[in-house]
């Protein structure tokens, strides 16, 4: 049984990293070569399909999650973060030349 978890893992990592024209390319071979109709060829390749975007989605997922922590680790800002900044520097600036107006006046 750990054994066809582990293949099964293994073939889901494998079809997310390649490309769709790929994977349709082997579907259509696998159905051509196992003799399914036409209707069952369609029905195989869709399935195998919706598989391949569950696996792209995940692995995209899993890698934006990565490079996430890996940046937060190495202490990187973020674009969002940068931009907080600058819109706390442009509202201090703004303080402080609206403070230096009320003294002049």
């Amino acid at each position: 049984m750990f054994d066809l978890v582990r293949k099964s893992m293994l073939a889901g990592v494998g079809l997310a990293l390649k490309a769709w024209d790929e994977v349709e390319d082997m579907a259509k071979e696998v159905a051509e070569q196992s003799k399914m109709t036409e209707k069952e060829g369609r029905k195989f390749i869709e399935e195998l399909q919706t598989r391949y975007e569950d696996a792209q989605k995940k692995l995209e997922e899993r890698v934006e999650k990565s490079v996430k922590e890996l940046l937060k680790k190495a202490d990187v800002v973020t674009q969002d973060e940068l931009k907080g900044l600058k819109k706390e520097i442009r509202d201090l600036k703004k303080l402080i030349s609206d403070q230096n107006d009320e003294e002049t006046a």
